[in-house]
């Protein structure tokens, strides 16, 4: 069995990313062994069956040994360098912590870069902690993050990581075999709204509007027509490519997971009902189908354990079955809080965490991976399924609808994670196929998934 070396500090966070990197990501078998004071142990020493070993170094940890020492905002580094080596799998990598100093003697390996503290720093999102700096829904946005400003927000620099552990520790003769993982295409859909048209009066208010402010009396027509085929039955609700997604994710061998919204008190919610007949008939259709129902909480119940529990009892109760997955509503996000209250209700994943104004790779992967809480320094029994590409970030942040602009950004997304083997969870809203550029976003997910 590989033995693993560790210093006398911070043991639970040098707990949890070894058993992250080693036990989820590789799939290895370790004994972990916490420096007594007896063995002088000032980096982390892997040591293989063999007797060869891998040593790297710690360039972070050991600065903060008290507990929660390290969360403060001018640890996190300004700026980055791109090292190279025999054992990455991309021309660089970028390194967050240490050094791109390497050694290769007869039977010892030693690395300058800290995998381990970058990794944690990715993982856990203890920068979001730490800077305070947030957007105009509370959120911490992407061009505030260190990926983004020294750019590789767009690769999976946990996965470039694992890998070159992984080539580091065959080049000294590991004898077990490392997890094989499977590409895994997510396609998720946040329900924010499950008709565009409710009602005569909303109708009439739009139309209204197109004669006097848009001089548009066509469109005014047309709107009311529209509404009174949708109610004949002769056509759909614009919003309603439930079926058409499903039918798009069957084609390719996939499972659609809609995620609804249950409450809220903000003008951000209550676009629809959870106990409402439409909306219980619409759960049941996809239940039946074979796909998935989740959780979407609502605006504010991010960081509102007493919201949170009703919504989440309300949707169980609606959709009679018991719920483990979702998405928190406009990606609102507050670590380690809204993690905890996850956990502490039972979810079993979330796919929060993408940013709202870019794609890329928030926690340095799109691979599953259990949580860590940076304050109680505890592993959650919750994985977070990070989300790499929603469409409204193109769409109501960049306002780019060049759906060949769109299609390369993804489809390199797409491309990085089939090289590692990993998950791709992608966010197309349900009503985005009915925004005035319908045609282009239809056509960016025929491009995506292929034809029918």
């Amino acid at each position: 069995m590989i033995k693993i070396y560790i210093p006398n500090n911070n043991i639970l966070e040098r707990k949890y990313i070894i058993d992250i990197l080693f036990g989820e990501f590789l799939g290895l078998d370790y004994k972990l062994i916490i420096d007594n004071g007896e063995l002088k142990i000032n980096d982390w020493i892997i040591e293989l069956e063999n007797a060869n070993k891998l040593i790297v170094e710690d360039h972070f940890f050991n600065k903060y040994p008290n507990n929660l020492e390290y969360l403060k905002e001018e640890n996190i580094p300004k700026t980055i360098e791109f090292g190279k080596n025999d054992f990455i799998v991309e021309d660089n990598i970028p390194i967050i912590y240490g050094s791109s100093a390497f050694s290769l003697l007869p039977s010892t390996l030693i690395c300058g870069i800290d995998i381990f503290a970058s990794s944690f720093f990715m993982l856990t999102r203890w920068e979001e902690y730490v800077n305070k700096n947030r957007d105009n829904h509370d959120r911490f946005p992407a061009y505030e993050s260190l990926a983004y400003k020294n750019n590789f927000l767009d690769r999976p620099v946990v996965n470039e990581y694992v890998e070159m552990v992984k080539n580091m520790l065959l080049y000294l003769g590991l004898n077990q075999k490392p997890r094989i993982k499977n590409y895994q295409l997510i396609l998720t859909h946040d329900v924010d709204e499950i008709v565009m048209w409710r009602s005569w009066k909303q109708i009439f208010r739009v139309a209204l509007g197109d004669v006097v402010k848009r001089r548009n009396i066509k469109l005014a027509f047309s709107r009311i027509k529209e509404y009174i085929l949708i109610q004949q039955g002769k056509i759909k609700d614009p919003f309603d490519t439930f079926d058409w997604l499903i039918d798009k994710s069957e084609s390719i061998g996939v499972k659609s997971r809609f995620y609804f919204m249950s409450g809220g008190v903000t003008e951000f919610d209550n676009k629809y009902k959870i106990d409402d007949e439409r909306t219980i008939k619409l759960i049941n259709h996809i239940k039946k189908r074979g796909h998935i129902v989740g959780f979407h909480p609502s605006y504010n119940a991010y960081n509102d354990t007493i919201q949170f529990k009703k919504e989440k009892e309300a949707l169980e109760k609606a959709s009679k079955s018991k719920i483990r997955e979702g998405r928190e509503h406009y990606l609102r996000f507050e670590v380690p809080t809204t993690w905890q209250i996850w956990a502490d209700n039972g979810l079993k994943i979330d796919s929060t965490c993408g940013y709202a104004d870019k794609e890329g790779f928030r926690c340095g992967t799109g691979d599953e991976f259990s949580v860590f809480n940076i304050l109680s320094r505890e592993k959650l029994k919750l994985k977070e399924r990070p989300l790499v590409y929603m469409d409204d970030s193109h769409y109501s942040y960049h306002k780019n609808i060049d759906t060949k602009k769109s299609f390369k950004i993804v489809e390199s997304i797409i491309h990085r994670q089939k090289k590692y083997h990993s998950k791709t969870t992608l966010l197309f809203h349900n009503s985005i196929f009915a925004n005035n550029f319908r045609v282009n976003f239809v056509t960016l997910y025929e491009q995506l998934l292929g034809p029918k």
